[in-house]
């Protein structure tokens, strides 16, 4: 018997509606965001997310039903990692119209930026310029993993963890630029608190990694020589 005209699009607007119900939840969006960055097992999801190990668990087999993520097993741990790009893109669409579309998201970002006096961004135009000038100082305050997965060429790996006892390598003149994850990423904020407290004139970029990418924008992986 032949499918009806109605029938088959209540399936297909129900199989579009799996991933809606998918990312359905902030703890899930933040743990696809995490993803973007680079593969991490159940144990580091939680860690970065603040959530116990079961919760997050519990939200990577909803994202995995979903087909959204993908498990590899290594030893006794396993490894979570997105299905493909497409879903970092997918997540990267959905930022970016929330950050168009709901003015909480703007006042939320500038109540806490404001309150801690970071309210300045270097554009990414202006940092390829200095780049090329050798007029700043890049540095990824992400975590290690993360920096080796991908990262704009020429920056330094301090994460943020790091970045007080290692504050001597930094060279003090001429500016430093910090980036983490994007926008909403707050350890890039922390970063320039800190280094603006000791001495060195700091600002963050807004942009994180996925977004660099995503603009066609060279991205390098491994350690820097």
């Amino acid at each position: 018997m032949a499918i009806s005209s109605r029938a088959f699009k209540d399936a297909i607007y129900d199989q579009l509606a799996r991933i809606g119900k998918a990312v359905a939840s902030p703890r899930r969006l933040e743990l696809l965001d995490l993803l973007c960055q680079a593969p991490r097992t159940v144990e580091e999801l939680a860690r970065r997310s603040g959530q116990s190990t079961a919760n997050a668990s519990h939200h990577l087999q909803v994202l995995r039903a979903a087909r959204l993520v993908e498990t590899e097993k290594q030893g006794p741990f396993v490894r979570y990692s997105l299905a493909d790009e497409r879903v970092c893109e997918f997540y990267l669409s959905l930022r970016t119209l929330a950050g168009s579309r709901l003015a909480e998201v703007e006042r939320v970002t500038r109540e806490y930026l404001e309150s801690r006096g970071t309210m300045e961004a270097i554009d990414r135009s202006t940092l390829l310029e200095r780049v090329h000038t050798g007029r700043v100082t890049v540095i990824d305050v992400r975590p290690v993993e993360e920096y080796e997965a991908g990262h704009i060429p020429g920056a330094l790996c301090v994460p943020l963890e790091e970045l007080e006892a290692r504050l001597v390598e930094i060279p003090s003149s001429g500016e430093v630029v910090a980036y983490c994850r994007g926008p909403y990423c707050v350890l890039a904020v922390k970063a320039v608190l800190m280094l603006r407290k000791n001495g060195f004139t700091a600002v963050r970029l807004e942009d994180g990694v996925p977004d660099w990418h995503r603009r066609g924008l060279e991205v390098t992986t491994g350690r820097e020589p």
